[in-house]
Protein backbone atom coordinates (compact mmCIF):
# COMPACT_ATOMS: atom_id res chain seq x y z
CA UNK A 1 0.00 0.00 0.00
CA UNK A 2 -0.13 3.02 0.29
CA UNK A 3 0.18 5.86 1.59
CA UNK A 4 0.10 9.15 2.23
CA UNK A 5 0.70 12.75 2.85
CA UNK A 6 0.69 14.45 6.28
CA UNK A 7 -3.06 14.68 7.61
CA UNK A 8 -2.85 18.40 7.77
CA UNK A 9 -2.20 18.71 4.01
CA UNK A 10 -4.95 16.08 3.94
CA UNK A 11 -7.23 18.44 5.70
CA UNK A 12 -6.36 21.01 3.95
CA UNK A 13 -6.65 19.97 0.78
CA UNK A 14 -10.10 17.99 1.52
CA UNK A 15 -11.23 22.20 2.50
CA UNK A 16 -10.46 23.44 -1.21
CA UNK A 17 -11.39 20.26 -3.22
CA UNK A 18 -15.06 21.77 -4.01
CA UNK A 19 -12.84 24.56 -5.91
CA UNK A 20 -14.16 28.11 -6.84
CA UNK A 21 -17.36 28.84 -7.63
CA UNK A 22 -19.40 25.97 -5.48
CA UNK A 23 -20.40 27.82 -2.83
CA UNK A 24 -21.55 26.55 0.46
CA UNK A 25 -24.22 24.29 -1.15
CA UNK A 26 -21.92 22.08 -3.15
CA UNK A 27 -22.14 18.57 -2.22
CA UNK A 28 -19.05 16.33 -2.82
CA UNK A 29 -20.72 13.56 -2.41
CA UNK A 30 -23.30 13.93 -4.75
CA UNK A 31 -21.60 15.38 -7.64
CA UNK A 32 -19.37 12.97 -10.14
CA UNK A 33 -15.69 14.16 -10.20
CA UNK A 34 -14.88 16.80 -12.93
CA UNK A 35 -13.62 15.77 -16.14
CA UNK A 36 -9.99 18.04 -16.56
CA UNK A 37 -7.69 17.38 -19.42
CA UNK A 38 -4.87 18.40 -16.90
CA UNK A 39 -5.80 15.10 -14.26
CA UNK A 40 -2.82 13.73 -14.49
CA UNK A 41 -1.01 16.73 -13.43
CA UNK A 42 -3.49 17.36 -10.30
CA UNK A 43 -3.37 16.83 -6.68
CA UNK A 44 -2.90 12.39 -6.54
CA UNK A 45 -1.83 10.59 -3.51
CA UNK A 46 -1.99 7.03 -4.29
CA UNK A 47 -1.02 4.66 -7.11
CA UNK A 48 -0.89 0.75 -7.60
CA UNK A 49 -0.87 -1.77 -10.21
CA UNK A 50 -3.77 -4.13 -9.39
CA UNK A 51 -2.58 -8.25 -9.22
CA UNK A 52 -2.73 -10.10 -11.96
CA UNK A 53 -2.45 -7.15 -14.43
CA UNK A 54 -0.23 -4.29 -15.65
CA UNK A 55 -2.82 -1.41 -15.20
CA UNK A 56 -1.52 1.90 -13.55
CA UNK A 57 -4.46 3.28 -10.88
CA UNK A 58 -3.95 6.35 -9.58
CA UNK A 59 -6.12 8.07 -7.09
CA UNK A 60 -6.58 11.97 -5.69
CA UNK A 61 -8.18 15.20 -5.50
CA UNK A 62 -12.16 15.79 -6.21
CA UNK A 63 -12.74 12.18 -6.61
CA UNK A 64 -9.94 11.96 -9.58
CA UNK A 65 -9.32 8.18 -10.76
CA UNK A 66 -6.78 7.74 -13.43
CA UNK A 67 -5.73 4.52 -15.56
CA UNK A 68 -3.19 3.51 -18.23
CA UNK A 69 -3.31 0.40 -19.77
CA UNK A 70 0.22 0.88 -22.19
CA UNK A 71 2.32 1.38 -19.61
CA UNK A 72 2.13 5.11 -19.03
CA UNK A 73 2.01 6.37 -22.27
CA UNK A 74 -1.67 7.47 -21.92
CA UNK A 75 -4.25 7.82 -18.83
CA UNK A 76 -8.06 7.96 -19.22
CA UNK A 77 -10.20 9.13 -16.38
CA UNK A 78 -12.18 6.92 -14.65
CA UNK A 79 -15.79 6.99 -13.85
CA UNK A 80 -16.09 8.21 -10.17
CA UNK A 81 -19.78 9.18 -8.23
CA UNK A 82 -17.74 11.60 -6.07
CA UNK A 83 -15.81 14.75 -5.91
CA UNK A 84 -13.97 13.84 -2.53
CA UNK A 85 -10.70 14.06 -1.92
CA UNK A 86 -9.47 10.25 -2.45
CA UNK A 87 -6.28 9.20 -0.34
CA UNK A 88 -5.41 5.21 -0.95
CA UNK A 89 -6.42 2.46 -3.08
CA UNK A 90 -6.43 -1.15 -2.48
CA UNK A 91 -6.79 -4.02 -4.93
CA UNK A 92 -7.57 -7.81 -3.92
CA UNK A 93 -7.19 -8.80 -8.04
CA UNK A 94 -7.38 -7.52 -11.17
CA UNK A 95 -10.78 -6.82 -11.24
CA UNK A 96 -12.05 -5.86 -7.63
CA UNK A 97 -10.48 -2.44 -6.11
CA UNK A 98 -11.69 -0.02 -3.13
CA UNK A 99 -10.71 3.87 -2.99
CA UNK A 100 -11.19 5.77 0.21
CA UNK A 101 -10.88 9.33 1.19
CA UNK A 102 -12.59 11.90 3.05
CA UNK A 103 -16.22 12.42 4.25
CA UNK A 104 -16.29 8.63 4.73
CA UNK A 105 -16.05 7.57 1.44
CA UNK A 106 -15.33 4.13 0.45
CA UNK A 107 -15.56 3.47 -3.23
CA UNK A 108 -15.16 0.25 -5.22
CA UNK A 109 -14.33 -0.68 -8.61
CA UNK A 110 -15.53 -5.07 -10.55
CA UNK A 111 -13.75 -3.72 -13.36
CA UNK A 112 -10.09 -2.97 -12.45
CA UNK A 113 -10.66 0.59 -11.38
CA UNK A 114 -12.33 1.72 -14.88
CA UNK A 115 -15.74 2.34 -13.08
CA UNK A 116 -16.91 2.90 -9.11
CA UNK A 117 -19.41 3.07 -6.99
CA UNK A 118 -19.93 4.07 -3.63
CA UNK A 119 -19.73 1.74 -0.91
CA UNK A 120 -20.33 3.78 2.44
CA UNK A 121 -20.31 7.82 2.58
CA UNK A 122 -21.22 10.47 4.07
CA UNK A 123 -22.10 9.58 8.24
CA UNK A 124 -22.47 6.06 7.69
CA UNK A 125 -19.60 4.84 9.15
CA UNK A 126 -19.53 7.22 11.83
CA UNK A 127 -23.27 5.59 13.00
CA UNK A 128 -21.40 2.46 12.88
CA UNK A 129 -18.91 3.54 15.27
CA UNK A 130 -22.11 4.65 17.37
CA UNK A 131 -23.80 1.67 17.24
CA UNK A 132 -20.79 -0.78 17.94
CA UNK A 133 -20.18 1.63 21.03
CA UNK A 134 -23.31 1.74 21.93
CA UNK A 135 -23.53 -2.06 21.96
CA UNK A 136 -19.97 -2.52 24.41
CA UNK A 137 -21.77 -0.33 26.83
CA UNK A 138 -24.95 -1.96 26.82
CA UNK A 139 -23.30 -5.42 27.04
CA UNK A 140 -19.66 -5.28 28.38
CA UNK A 141 -17.65 -7.82 27.09
CA UNK A 142 -15.96 -10.62 29.96
CA UNK A 143 -13.06 -9.20 31.14
CA UNK A 144 -13.54 -5.68 30.76
CA UNK A 145 -11.64 -3.31 32.64
CA UNK A 146 -13.40 0.16 34.12
CA UNK A 147 -10.99 2.20 32.11
CA UNK A 148 -11.78 0.53 28.71
CA UNK A 149 -15.31 0.90 29.71
CA UNK A 150 -14.56 4.91 30.47
CA UNK A 151 -13.17 5.19 27.21
CA UNK A 152 -15.70 3.80 25.08
CA UNK A 153 -17.99 6.07 26.99
CA UNK A 154 -15.96 8.99 26.41
CA UNK A 155 -15.47 7.94 22.44
CA UNK A 156 -19.28 7.25 22.00
CA UNK A 157 -19.99 10.72 23.47
CA UNK A 158 -17.82 12.32 21.04
CA UNK A 159 -19.54 10.09 17.93
CA UNK A 160 -22.50 11.51 18.56
CA UNK A 161 -21.16 14.99 19.13
CA UNK A 162 -19.77 14.26 14.99
CA UNK A 163 -23.34 13.09 14.15
CA UNK A 164 -24.67 15.99 15.50
CA UNK A 165 -22.22 18.87 13.76
CA UNK A 166 -22.26 16.20 10.60
CA UNK A 167 -18.75 16.22 11.20
CA UNK A 168 -17.48 12.85 8.29
CA UNK A 169 -14.78 11.11 9.06
CA UNK A 170 -11.51 10.56 7.01
CA UNK A 171 -9.99 7.74 5.42
CA UNK A 172 -6.62 7.38 5.20
CA UNK A 173 -5.61 3.94 3.98
CA UNK A 174 -7.52 0.45 2.67
CA UNK A 175 -6.21 -3.06 2.43
CA UNK A 176 -7.63 -6.30 1.52
CA UNK A 177 -6.73 -9.49 2.17
CA UNK A 178 -8.78 -10.85 -0.32
CA UNK A 179 -11.63 -10.44 -2.23
CA UNK A 180 -13.61 -10.93 1.18
CA UNK A 181 -11.38 -9.62 3.92
CA UNK A 182 -10.48 -5.78 4.37
CA UNK A 183 -9.64 -2.79 6.31
CA UNK A 184 -10.21 1.06 6.13
CA UNK A 185 -8.78 3.09 8.78
CA UNK A 186 -8.32 7.56 9.75
CA UNK A 187 -7.89 10.04 11.73
CA UNK A 188 -9.35 9.62 15.02
CA UNK A 189 -8.73 5.92 15.82
CA UNK A 190 -11.15 5.03 12.82
CA UNK A 191 -10.97 1.23 11.92
CA UNK A 192 -13.39 -1.03 9.76
CA UNK A 193 -13.08 -4.12 8.87
CA UNK A 194 -15.13 -6.22 6.41
CA UNK A 195 -15.49 -10.01 5.59
CA UNK A 196 -17.61 -9.74 2.25
CA UNK A 197 -16.18 -7.65 -0.06
CA UNK A 198 -17.59 -4.32 1.45
CA UNK A 199 -21.12 -5.32 1.37
CA UNK A 200 -21.02 -4.45 5.13
CA UNK A 201 -18.50 -2.97 7.19
CA UNK A 202 -18.10 -2.65 11.34
CA UNK A 203 -16.58 -0.49 13.00
CA UNK A 204 -13.35 -1.96 15.29
CA UNK A 205 -11.72 0.81 15.67
CA UNK A 206 -12.43 0.23 20.04
CA UNK A 207 -10.46 -3.19 19.98
CA UNK A 208 -6.96 -1.66 19.07
CA UNK A 209 -4.79 -0.29 22.49
CA UNK A 210 -5.46 3.78 20.85
CA UNK A 211 -6.98 5.60 24.30
CA UNK A 212 -6.21 8.56 23.07
CA UNK A 213 -7.46 7.74 19.74
CA UNK A 214 -4.47 8.75 17.81
CA UNK A 215 -4.89 9.32 13.72
CA UNK A 216 -4.40 5.37 12.28
CA UNK A 217 -1.92 6.34 9.01
CA UNK A 218 -0.98 3.32 7.08
CA UNK A 219 -1.79 -0.50 7.32
CA UNK A 220 0.01 -3.28 6.06
CA UNK A 221 -0.09 -7.22 5.93
CA UNK A 222 3.67 -8.55 6.32
CA UNK A 223 4.71 -11.84 3.99
CA UNK A 224 4.52 -13.55 7.57
CA UNK A 225 0.88 -12.62 7.98
CA UNK A 226 1.19 -10.17 10.38
CA UNK A 227 -0.89 -6.75 10.77
CA UNK A 228 1.31 -3.94 11.23
CA UNK A 229 -0.96 -0.27 11.79
CA UNK A 230 1.31 2.81 11.93
CA UNK A 231 0.33 6.13 13.14
CA UNK A 232 0.27 9.57 14.90
CA UNK A 233 2.95 10.19 17.77
CA UNK A 234 4.77 7.02 17.14
CA UNK A 235 1.29 4.73 17.13
CA UNK A 236 2.63 1.57 16.29
CA UNK A 237 -0.15 -1.61 16.24
CA UNK A 238 0.06 -5.31 15.02
CA UNK A 239 -2.14 -8.67 14.62
CA UNK A 240 -0.98 -11.81 14.35
CA UNK A 241 -4.81 -13.25 13.71
CA UNK A 242 -6.23 -10.86 10.80
CA UNK A 243 -7.69 -8.48 12.99
CA UNK A 244 -9.34 -9.65 15.80
CA UNK A 245 -7.17 -8.97 18.70
CA UNK A 246 -4.06 -6.15 18.37
CA UNK A 247 -1.28 -5.68 20.65
CA UNK A 248 0.82 -2.34 20.90
CA UNK A 249 4.89 -2.23 19.71
CA UNK A 250 7.05 -0.13 21.54
CA UNK A 251 8.11 2.39 19.26
CA UNK A 252 11.58 3.90 18.22
CA UNK A 253 9.60 7.39 17.30
CA UNK A 254 7.39 9.63 19.25
CA UNK A 255 6.75 11.58 16.41
CA UNK A 256 3.98 10.63 13.41
CA UNK A 257 4.47 7.76 10.83
CA UNK A 258 3.22 7.55 7.54
CA UNK A 259 3.92 4.97 5.99
CA UNK A 260 4.94 1.22 5.69
CA UNK A 261 6.29 -0.71 3.39
CA UNK A 262 8.46 -4.45 2.81
CA UNK A 263 11.06 -5.20 0.56
CA UNK A 264 14.35 -7.48 2.02
CA UNK A 265 12.61 -5.88 5.55
CA UNK A 266 10.47 -4.65 6.81
CA UNK A 267 10.19 -0.26 6.51
CA UNK A 268 8.75 2.23 8.76
CA UNK A 269 8.87 5.65 7.57
CA UNK A 270 7.81 9.35 9.67
CA UNK A 271 7.97 12.61 10.34
CA UNK A 272 11.43 14.79 9.46
CA UNK A 273 13.27 11.83 7.64
CA UNK A 274 12.52 9.49 10.01
CA UNK A 275 13.24 5.40 8.46
CA UNK A 276 13.62 2.41 10.61
CA UNK A 277 14.25 -1.42 9.37
CA UNK A 278 12.78 -4.31 11.37
CA UNK A 279 12.77 -8.11 10.89
CA UNK A 280 9.19 -8.88 12.60
CA UNK A 281 7.78 -5.70 12.71
CA UNK A 282 7.96 -5.12 16.77
CA UNK A 283 12.12 -4.67 16.93
CA UNK A 284 12.81 -1.52 15.10
CA UNK A 285 16.45 -0.10 13.91
CA UNK A 286 16.77 3.61 13.01
CA UNK A 287 18.22 3.96 9.69
CA UNK A 288 20.27 6.78 8.82
CA UNK A 289 18.90 9.02 5.44
CA UNK A 290 20.53 12.08 3.91
CA UNK A 291 17.84 15.17 4.75
CA UNK A 292 15.33 15.32 6.88
CA UNK A 293 12.25 15.67 4.74
CA UNK A 294 9.15 13.82 5.80
CA UNK A 295 8.68 10.23 4.12
CA UNK A 296 5.88 8.68 2.72
CA UNK A 297 6.13 5.15 1.64
CA UNK A 298 8.77 3.21 0.02
CA UNK A 299 8.63 1.12 -3.18
CA UNK A 300 10.48 -1.69 -4.92
CA UNK A 301 11.70 -1.44 -8.69
CA UNK A 302 14.42 -3.26 -10.50
CA UNK A 303 15.77 -4.72 -7.51
CA UNK A 304 16.32 -1.43 -5.35
CA UNK A 305 14.39 -0.11 -2.82
CA UNK A 306 13.50 3.28 -2.95
CA UNK A 307 11.77 5.40 0.20
CA UNK A 308 9.88 8.34 -1.25
CA UNK A 309 8.69 11.99 1.06
CA UNK A 310 7.88 15.83 1.17
CA UNK A 311 9.84 18.58 -0.80
CA UNK A 312 11.51 16.16 -3.64
CA UNK A 313 12.67 13.39 -1.25
CA UNK A 314 13.55 9.97 -3.14
CA UNK A 315 15.74 7.74 -1.51
CA UNK A 316 17.78 4.78 -2.95
CA UNK A 317 19.25 1.96 -0.79
CA UNK A 318 22.61 1.76 -1.50
CA UNK A 319 24.70 -0.73 0.54
CA UNK A 320 23.89 -0.43 4.21
CA UNK A 321 22.35 3.29 3.72
CA UNK A 322 20.18 5.15 1.03
CA UNK A 323 21.53 8.25 -0.96
CA UNK A 324 19.28 10.74 -3.07
CA UNK A 325 18.31 10.56 -6.12
CA UNK A 326 18.13 13.93 -7.96
CA UNK A 327 14.41 15.36 -9.56
CA UNK A 328 14.26 17.80 -11.45
CA UNK A 329 11.16 19.13 -9.80
CA UNK A 330 10.65 19.49 -6.03
CA UNK A 331 7.72 17.78 -5.73
CA UNK A 332 6.11 16.01 -2.50
CA UNK A 333 5.46 12.59 -3.12
CA UNK A 334 2.92 10.30 -1.52
CA UNK A 335 3.20 7.19 -3.26
CA UNK A 336 4.72 4.76 -5.83
CA UNK A 337 4.67 1.71 -7.69
CA UNK A 338 6.99 0.09 -9.76
CA UNK A 339 5.94 -1.49 -13.70
CA UNK A 340 8.76 -3.42 -15.67
CA UNK A 341 11.78 -0.95 -15.78
CA UNK A 342 9.57 2.22 -14.11
CA UNK A 343 9.08 3.30 -11.04
CA UNK A 344 5.68 5.63 -10.89
CA UNK A 345 5.17 8.38 -8.33
CA UNK A 346 2.33 10.44 -7.47
CA UNK A 347 2.25 13.60 -5.42
CA UNK A 348 1.45 17.19 -5.51
CA UNK A 349 2.04 17.92 -9.46
CA UNK A 350 0.27 14.68 -10.43
CA UNK A 351 2.54 11.94 -12.13
CA UNK A 352 6.37 11.23 -12.31
CA UNK A 353 8.25 8.45 -13.55
CA UNK A 354 11.48 7.02 -12.72
CA UNK A 355 14.19 5.16 -15.04
CA UNK A 356 15.72 2.83 -11.67
CA UNK A 357 18.41 2.46 -14.62
CA UNK A 358 19.68 5.90 -14.92
CA UNK A 359 18.70 7.42 -11.58
CA UNK A 360 16.18 10.42 -12.73
CA UNK A 361 12.93 11.72 -12.45
CA UNK A 362 10.36 13.50 -15.38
Amino acid sequence: MRKHLVLSLLLLCSSLSAGPGFGGSFDRLKAPSPVSSNATRGLLLDIQVPPGSERLVAAGEQGTILYSDDRGASWQQAGTPVSVLLTALGFSDAERGWAVGHDGTILHSRDGGSNWQVQRAGLELVELQRDALQGLLDNPPAGASPEQLDDWQYWLEDVEFALEEGAMPVLLDVLFIDGERGFALGAYGALFETDNGGEQWRSIGHRLPNPDRLHLNAILLSRSGRLLIAGEAGLLIFSDDLGRTWQGIDSPYEGSLFGLSESDRLYLMGLRGHLFGSVDGERWQPIDVPGDATLNGGVSASGRFYVLGQNGQLLVRSGDGFTRVEVPRRRSFAAGVALHDRLWLVGEGGLSQVDPTAGGAR
